[in-house]
């Protein structure tokens, strides 16, 4: 058994004093390599600090106290981006398949957005909706002598421009205004703006299949397609922001899910109206013969 006198804190003396009395002796570095030192040489000791760097780093993380960068900083939008493709798929998983009492930030996103797949679904959804309503409306006018295909490029623009007003500005508005509705008795906290925009930018991920079946030229089935878009999507955002708005007036909570959801039905269906025309083709009138001959006859007389 170790008496007290040995369980003390010892002094040991220096690296070169022990090499200069047993130059033969082997140095460890705390790297975990081992080196033989020559003879007649002073060996040097080599201390690796990445791990404790490493360490002292995710401490700070976790205590927060690390420094973020600025958000006019490249470093700050990085961070937004850094997602692997199972955690994406797994959120467009969450966005098609929503489930009663499953929040979307909350169990999906887990409190820590990205904007990557918001913005490659939003870039996806507008080429799917311009190119899908150029392919429908070559098929409606198909066999009528009386049309020319012209590519709608300008579709494009107008498709970028309305997915992505929505998919920002839509969730700036119900952010401010669950800000703005907030209070300090509130048992449930709001969703950082960065939140918003995700949830909202997953939610429009089930309209680009939609939007490829639009091609069909089945006016029922468009309608169908968008009712079930439209429930899908719908519950995404209601079960979302139903659990922040509960605690408020119940007149409030209402209308602040109402608007929600009639903003969503009225960009799928102002898409389906302009991108998914339904043709009308009106008839050329013509002369019969007979009534031409009439007419060229009463002029020679």
């Amino acid at each position: 058994m170790a008496s007290p006198d040995d369980l003390k804190f010892q002094e040991f003396e220096e690296a070169t004093d022990l090499l200069l009395a047993d130059p033969g002796a082997s140095t460890l570095s705390m790297s975990g390599s081992s080196s033989t030192a020559p003879a007649g040489a002073t060996g040097d000791i080599k201390l690796d600090m990445s791990d404790d760097e490493g360490q002292e780093e995710s401490s700070e993380l976790l205590r927060g106290e690390k420094q973020t960068s600025g958000f006019w900083t490249f470093e700050y939008y990085q961070s937004f981006f850094n997602v692997d493709t199972m955690q994406v798929l797994d959120r467009v998983k969450g966005s098609v398949m929503p489930l009663p009492g499953r929040n979307f930030i909350k169990h999906t996103l887990q409190s820590s957005p990205d904007l990557y797949g918001p913005f490659w679904i939003c870039v996806t959804l507008v080429f799917s909706l311009a190119i899908s309503g150029n392919l429908s409306t070559f098929l409606n006018s198909l066999g009528s002598t009386h049309y020319h295909y012209r590519p709608q490029f300008h579709r494009v623009t107008i498709a970028a421009v309305v997915i992505f007003l929505y998919a920002w500005l839509v969730p700036l508005g119900v952010w401010g205004f669950l800000t703005w509705r907030q209070r300090e008795e509130r048992q449930q906290s709001g969703y950082s703006f960065l939140e918003t925009v995700c949830v909202y930018g997953y939610s429009l991920f089930i309209y680009i299949p939609t939007s490829v079946l639009w091609i069909l030229p089945f006016e029922w089935l468009r309608w169908l397609l968008i009712l079930v878009a439209m429930v899908i999507s719908g519950s995404v955002l209601v079960l979302t922001f139903w659990p922040v708005v509960r605690d408020d007036t119940k007149v409030t909570a209402f209308a602040t899910v109402a608007t929600i959801v009639v903003l969503h039905a009225l960009l799928s269906i102002g898409c389906k109206m302009y991108f998914f025309q339904t043709a009308t083709h009106t008839p050329v009138p013509t002369l019969a013969p007979n009534h031409t001959a009439a007419i060229f006859t009463n002029k020679t007389h």
